[in-house]
């Protein structure tokens, strides 16, 4: 029970942004007095938060205000995408100190590895932080995962990767604690974390990355499914007419609505004046930049793949939201700022006629707040969810 309290006070202080008096924490939190003051001592004893001055509100003495330390306590954040690795290191309030990015050198998982210890180490020693000062690390990874082992299963982008250990090689490899989540879910969890929205809302986050995913945010708090791996949604259809698909169908997310998709549509529509044709990662990345530039500069082939994309999105978007209820939709990832403009022009209007509860509430369309590193910023965030986040489940007895 005390770490619980504990939790609330220092989340709610977090939240605050300028700080609160003992006072204020009170009528907030509603704990007693007694339990205020003791537990702020604590947490200014341990340098969580500091006195920062007094301020008048009413009658009676100043009230001294408390505010968060940014700088007690970091975490590492590190986004496994098959096209680039991701390293950023947070303070306490959720602020990026620092940001490496590197190239995926392979599939092969030990070099993989390899370059994320190393790139936390850069990223450590670039931030003259002190390493006991960091809770530990984060991975947002691609599913479908292993929660309890820890392991990556056989992730459609990362060939080779059969139940790959990587919370335990990357701990090994590094000396800290390591939290291993899927990319979409700690996207999510970024989204909490960072946003302004309230702290009991409900979105879906579509991620839009080297391939598409979804997280679902309810009264707060990430779904994550019974084997955490919710928002495994590439086999959803959304063109019964579209390509065929690995699976048997047609017209699945994986093959309509990734990068690597669009891009081929791009090559088919005829919006490449050369006829090369690549699936790699680089060269796919490559086109998707080059089709999403010459959209946002008007060109008619180039907005038509654009937008066509953006409706196939839309009925999957629309799919979700029917079922989950959901106050808003966010979306984000790697990709997402290429596509913003266009996306969010065509979007919200899209949904709003496919939407169920359209009689009732407009659903709103919006863009992260993060920005492309949500990945690894949310995985980073995860870190810092589980140290100050007050959790009613953590009250449970266990057998």
């Amino acid at each position: 029970m005390g770490d619980f309290n504990q939790s609330v006070i220092l989340e709610t202080i977090r939240r605050s942004g300028e700080g609160l008096s003992r006072i204020e924490l009170v009528d907030t939190t509603g704990l007693s007095a007694q339990t205020v003051t003791n537990i702020t001592r604590r947490l200014l004893d341990d340098g969580f938060i500091a006195e920062a001055g007094r301020t008048i509100n009413g009658p009676g003495k100043p009230r001294i205000t408390l505010r968060l330390v940014a700088e007690s306590r970091f975490s590492i954040g590190v986004h496994l995408d098959p096209a680039v690795i991701t390293c950023v290191l947070l303070d306490l309030a959720g602020t990026v100190v620092r940001r490496r990015a590197v190239r995926t050198p392979s599939s092969d998982p030990h070099r993989i590895v390899d370059t994320m210890a190393q790139t936390i180490a850069e990223l450590i020693e670039d931030a003259g932080v002190d390493r006991r000062l960091i809770e530990g690390v984060g991975v947002a990874a691609p599913g479908p995962l292993d929660a309890e082992k820890g392991t990556v299963i056989d992730p459609p982008k990362l060939h080779g990767w059969h139940r790959v250990p990587l919370r335990s090689a990357l701990a090994e490899a590094t000396g800290f604690d390591v939290t291993l989540e899927k990319d979409t879910t700690a996207a999510a969890v970024g989204e909490l974390w960072t946003g302004q929205g309230p702290a009991d809302e409900s979105f879906l986050f579509i991620y839009l990355g080297t391939g598409i995913g979804a997280a679902l945010v309810r009264n707060g708090d990430p779904v994550r499914g019974r084997s955490r791996n919710f928002g495994e949604i590439g086999h959803i259809i959304v063109d019964a007419d579209g390509p065929r698909c690995l699976c048997g169908s047609r017209g699945c997310v994986e093959v309509v609505c990734t990068p690597q998709a669009i891009v081929e549509q791009a090559e088919r529509a005829g919006v490449f004046r050369d006829d090369r044709e690549g699936s790699d990662v680089e060269s796919v990345e490559e086109r998707f930049t080059q089709l999403c530039e010459r959209a946002s500069a008007g060109e008619a082939p180039a907005v038509d793949v654009v937008r066509r994309a953006a409706a196939n999105l839309t009925i999957l978007i629309a799919a979700l939201t029917n079922v989950a209820d959901v106050d808003r939709v966010v979306l984000g990832g790697p990709f997402w700022s290429r596509l913003e403009v266009i996306y969010l022009q065509e979007i919200p209007g899209l949904l709003d006629a496919r939407s169920a509860t359209r009689a009732l509430h407009t659903l709103p369309v919006d863009g992260t707040v993060v920005g492309d590193d949500v990945g690894a910023v949310g995985a980073a965030c995860v870190v810092l969810d589980s140290v100050l986040t007050p959790r009613a489940s953590d009250l449970y007895l266990e057998d």
